[in-house]
């Protein structure tokens, strides 16, 4: 068949090989590490449910003491971060791990996504997910009373370094442990950090030498800022800032170089 045939010129179909802009493979990875995220039960009770019920459960009944004012006041931020921490951190590492296990990231690691893209698309597709958390428990708390001061610059850049510091911490976990380790380690960490990181016991509770210890947690950082923000209405809170962005560096950074794809 020639050319006046077919009505084409000559290479119009011939196959371009390459690998695609890499931030269209970025935005492609990340769109379905959302719909995956999205789509997994565990993982919506692991992100949605407990927060929720904890935010309704502690505000309405008086279980611990949090000073004064109302309770979902103090709760609120607290349990927003409690929600960055799930999904960026435990979430993750659960998911991650297990895709190690059945050799989901030593396929992708034949492809030409590099291992910091490939980061890079599951933070986003976390940032998505806690979009629509922070959306829910913003209203629930609403509901229930709740009277948020202070500007949203502050809690935007809180949120964005707390999600980056779990986030790294979460695909270094995945990255070098094994999936039933993963499992049981992130799941130990949520509850242990639930405890003592100020989400739903205030710091001031513990006694000093810990309070010294337990306010470098970056759910500790997180939450005592939001609160700073939400619940006294302070500016920029620097220090806690400070301390999101070392375990960020530090998180992203040891992930990019630790991190195994099996």
């Amino acid at each position: 068949m020639t050319t006046t045939e077919t009505g084409a010129a000559a290479g119009t179909f011939a196959p371009r090989p390459g690998a695609a802009p890499l931030p269209r493979m970025i935005r492609a990875q990340a769109a379905l590490e959302t719909r995956m995220l999205l789509r997994n039960g565990e993982q919506l009770l692991l992100t949605v449910v407990i927060p929720t019920l904890l935010l309704v459960l502690f505000s309405a009944v008086d279980i611990v003491d949090t000073g004064s004012g109302k309770p979902v006041d103090f709760l609120a931020p607290g349990v927003l971060a409690l929600a960055v921490m799930s999904t960026a951190f435990t979430g993750q590492a659960i998911a991650t791990g297990f895709e190690r296990r059945y050799g989901v990231l030593k396929r992708l690691a034949v492809s030409p996504l590099p291992r910091w893209a490939l980061m890079t698309a599951k933070t986003c597709a976390v940032l998505v997910t806690e979009v629509l958390q922070t959306v829910l428990l913003t209203a629930i708390a609403l509901a229930l009373g709740w009277s948020p001061q202070g500007g949203p610059l502050p809690v935007l850049l809180l949120l964005v370094l707390g999600t980056a510091a779990f986030s790294g911490l979460g695909l270094l976990m995945a990255g070098t442990l094994k999936a039933e380790a993963t499992l049981a380690a992130a799941n130990l960490v949520f509850l242990l950090l639930l405890v003592g990181g100020g989400v739903i016991v205030p710091l001031t509770k513990f006694p000093a030498a810990a309070q010294s210890v337990l306010q470098f947690l970056p759910v500790s950082a997180l939450s005592d800022g939001l609160r700073d923000v939400l619940q006294h209405g302070a500016g920029t809170p620097w220090a806690d800032l400070g301390i999101l962005a070392a375990w960020a560096v530090l998180g992203l950074g040891a992930a990019a170089k630790f991190f195994r794809w099996e």
